[in-house]
């Protein structure tokens, strides 16, 4: 230790601050903690006889169901009516809420709550459309896993600040039946011997989709060491510098892929019913339990098996936000905070009913919510999870679509 020794006069001065900070800390806690509870109150309180117009995907039957289930519930508990605005495409909510702005219409909105993360949630945010911030308000986001699972607060390397509230985890993993495909490729470069060992066996969904759009980012990933300026805002001199290897690997990929890479299936549930039918020996899915649904639903077969990349896959939290007009705001408070509790995410987790990966974290729960969460491995569930790896910087989706459909699109 350097420098001078404390007195005994100092070490007493020091003492008493602490001890008088101490005696502080806990009336000031208690009021703030009594502040809260009030202003949690109160909005439960507003929120009771309101309708949430919730835009959410509906492209899955589980989904639908639980929303059902949970819509009964709020309604039962808090007296809030949760509709399911039924979209095939978050960019029609996003839309609404814009067109909304510039006529104007600041209250009385028709969109509550949107089921989002990416692109939609950085357009949102950098067009003030979003109410907030409201997510660290929740009383349930204190089980919330934020330093296990960083994507909770970083969505597309855009900082979440709390407009929106994390909802659940995805990660690209891919599938194949163990029958046909005893040994799986667990990287980038693999997947491209893999390739050309079992030719027109192998594709990807064609972007703009989703699914084909992640499967190109895991690619740009792979193919730089050097990951940093990916999670910047793009240039383009940095789309032409990290781009070089993705389109090196995905020309050398494409003449082995189904149809010789001249078509590409439109869908990740394409790409799925033609492995299940033997056409293709591998699928994709950003929902690492979907091989595991789809065997209990007797969609495939018990022999097929999930698993993601040895260094790591895509991987990023999907969220819930709050329109800046919201006619119910306090309802999709209420409603944002039901989907948080640890009843409702072990629901959604359990493979029978979504399989929909937990935010939170099990170390926060007490044992009984702990508990619900425990279940046997079933069938298709991912051998072994690896690492996530964050998402590039959003402003990367754009140009990425465009040169991949002026190389490839035809």
């Amino acid at each position: 230790m350097t420098g001078p020794h404390p007195t005994p006069h100092a070490l007493s001065r020091r003492q008493s601050i602490k001890v008088l900070g101490l005696g502080l800390a806990t009336p000031l806690l208690t009021r703030a903690a009594a502040a809260s509870d009030a202003a949690w109150n109160l909005i439960e309180t507003k929120a009771r006889g309101q309708t949430v117009y919730f835009n959410a995907w509906a492209g899955s039957e589980h989904i639908n169901a639980y929303l059902q289930w949970a819509a009964a519930e709020l309604d039962q508990r808090h007296g809030v009516k949760l509709e399911h605005v039924k979209i095939a495409d978050t960019s029609e909510a996003v839309k609404r809420v814009r067109d909304e702005k510039v006529a104007g219409k600041r209250q009385g909105g028709t969109v509550d709550m949107v089921w989002i993360n990416g692109v939609n949630f950085f357009t949102m945010k950098r067009e003030g459309l979003l109410f907030g911030p409201f997510a660290e308000s929740l009383p349930n986001f204190a089980y919330v896993d934020v330093v296990g699972k960083p994507t909770t607060h970083i969505d597309f390397s855009e900082p979440v600040q709390g407009m929106e509230a994390p909802w659940g985890m995805a990660q690209l993993t891919f599938f194949a039946d163990r029958k046909r495909v005893p040994h799986a490729p667990r990287s980038s470069s693999a997947l491209l011997a893999f390739a050309r060992a079992h030719p027109g066996r192998v594709t990807y969904p064609r972007p703009p989709d989703f699914h084909g759009m992640t499967f190109v980012k895991q690619a740009l990933l792979d193919a730089n060491a050097d990951h940093a300026p990916l999670y910047l805002p793009v240039t383009p001199e940095a789309l032409a510098r990290a781009g070089a290897p993705l389109w090196a690997w995905l020309d050398a990929l494409h003449p082995q892929l189904w149809r010789a890479g001249r078509q590409f299936p439109q869908n990740a549930a394409a790409v799925r019913q033609m492995m299940a039918d033997g056409e293709l020996l591998l699928a994709l899915t950003f929902n690492p339990n979907e091989a595991a649904n789809e065997i209990a639903a007797s969609r495939l077969a018990a022999s097929i098996y999930s698993y993601q990349y040895d260094s790591g896959t895509i991987g990023n939290t999907h969220f819930l936000v709050i329109p800046f007009n919201a006619a119910a705001r306090q309802g999709a408070q209420v409603a944002a905070n039901f989907l948080l509790s640890p009843e409702a995410q072990a629901r959604k987790a359990d493979i029978t009913r979504w399989g929909d990966p937990t935010v939170l974290s099990m170390n926060k729960l007490p044992a009984a919510e702990r508990a619900l969460f425990t279940a046997h491995p079933l069938p298709g569930e991912v051998d072994h999870v690896r690492p996530t790896l964050p998402e590039p910087h959003a402003s990367w989706v754009e140009p990425l679509t465009r040169e991949w459909l002026r190389r490839y699109g035809q």
